[in-house]
């Protein structure tokens, strides 16, 4: 796993006393929802909750032995109730359940306090890409397809775009998160042989979760693979995100750049280095989650009833992929926060083709004004090709052509390359995007 990655609290979740904590809430809620159906003596619920405990280290010594991580601990627990003279009581721990209806039910308990943090996370970016979208709503940037300049755009609205995928990816995840807040108490193949589904339904209640509405010994994992499909999505969009920042980082460019700390190094050979590393890392790690994302759809498919494939691949999927989901959306929040805007390089950038950005607009203003498009379209092209393989002006280029000047004059020139013209819907844009 990527420990060193984690986030305290999100390290806490996985950690093996979570976990264990985790099985043992799954237990107390079992015995006291049977003893309020009149199936587990009340006192021993009562005892259970009040005395029951674990240590690590002895769940581990006794696993070693045993080879099984649920009896080792159960076996543990019960050594605690002997310890404090509830000894009595112990047989009724674990009543009715079988293991994987204690491990799917806390799974899904630490999943529920793991997508927990990552809402707040996907929360504190969207806060963060609303402020600097606005911040930039009518900062003028040269628009780019295929990596050639295109036309004019404002680096808000650049940013806009980012906010309204990363809130679709909100809502997805709000929907898997929802979805897989499940739990099971169905027994070894999903019959209810021992327990009733309204004792499941109770158990889960009291854990805040739903009752699965049916399962086999386990949940069905294709909860599990569209939960990880999410966050992949979630760190596709932040990829992306860094990605752009990488690309405008280009010396080339140098129109906005990631923080760069005082005392900050870049390189051990070139002291005016400074790298795009943190975006880089973003970029890389987000390969991994989308690369768990074929562990867990490969989890589906499981023998019958139940085997055990799934266990040891979720064992790291889980963990990392929700780690690495907080972590980054924490690393790109601190990005877009402190992300360094080159306006004046903007601007250099916008005009360094000298106006043959605005050659659509020139072709659409020739057929208005009565102009064959065909035509028009090969005329202004020759002026755009010639200019930039020259490095002359456009506008002068066509201003001088009597065959431009027969169909626009100098006034609707000037309308033709204005950039304010192009950009004119910018406000409307943010009206539909922020709505909210």
């Amino acid at each position: 796993m990527i420990q060193r990655y984690t986030r305290p609290e999100m390290g806490r979740i996985w950690s093996e006393h979570n976990k264990y904590q985790c099985w043992l809430d799954v237990e107390l809620a079992a015995s006291e929802a049977l003893a309020h159906l009149g199936l587990v003596p009340v006192e021993a619920a009562t005892a259970l909750r009040a005395h029951a405990g674990f240590s690590v280290d002895r769940i581990g010594e006794i696993e070693r032995e045993v080879k099984h991580d649920v009896i080792a601990f159960t076996t543990a627990v019960a050594e605690t109730l002997k310890d404090k003279g509830q000894a009595e009581h112990s047989r009724w721990l674990h009543y009715g359940l079988t293991s994987n209806d204690v491990v799917d039910t806390a799974q899904a308990l630490q999943i529920k306090q793991s997508s927990g943090l990552i809402a707040k996370g996907l929360e504190g970016l969207l806060e963060a890409l609303k402020k600097r979208a606005f911040e930039h709503k009518d900062t003028i940037q040269i628009g780019r397809t295929h990596g050639v300049h295109a036309e004019p755009i404002t680096f808000g609205l650049k940013l806009a775009n980012f906010y309204d995928e990363l809130k679709r990816n909100a809502e997805r995840f709000d929907r898997a998160a929802e979805e897989i807040r499940v739990g099971k108490t169905s027994g070894a193949v999903g019959a209810f042989a021992h327990l009733s589904p309204e004792s499941e339904e109770l158990i889960c209640e009291g854990l805040g979760l739903k009752a699965a509405p049916v399962s086999s010994q386990v949940l069905s994992r294709d909860l599990h693979a569209n939960y990880i499909s999410v966050l992949a999505l979630i760190c596709a969009t932040l990829e992306k995100i860094a990605l752009e920042v990488r690309h405008l980082q280009r010396t080339e460019v140098r129109e906005a750049e990631e923080p760069f700390a005082p005392g900050q190094k870049g390189s051990s050979a070139m002291p005016h280095k400074k790298n795009p590393i943190v975006c880089e890392q973003i970029c890389g790690l987000a390969r991994i989650v989308r690369s768990n994302l074929q562990a867990a759809f490969e989890n589906i498919a499981l023998w019958h009833e139940r085997d055990i494939s799934h266990s040891s691949v979720e064992r790291v999927i889980l963990p990392d992929s929700t780690i690495l989901t907080d972590y980054l959306l924490a690393k790109t929040t601190w990005l877009v926060e402190g992300m360094r805007v080159n306006e004046d390089r903007m601007m250099a950038n916008f005009n360094a083709t000298l106006g043959i950005v605005f050659s659509g607009q020139l072709l659409l203003d020739l057929a208005e004004a009565g102009m064959l498009r065909e035509t028009a379209y090969r005329l202004v092209q020759a002026h755009a090709m010639q200019c930039w393989e020259n490095g002359t002006s456009f506008k002068t280029a066509v201003a001088a052509d009597p065959e431009v000047t027969k169909y626009l004059s100098a006034e609707k020139l000037d309308e033709t390359f204005s950039a304010g013209r192009q950009l004119k819907n910018i406000d409307k844009l943010f009206a539909r995007v922020f709505a909210d």
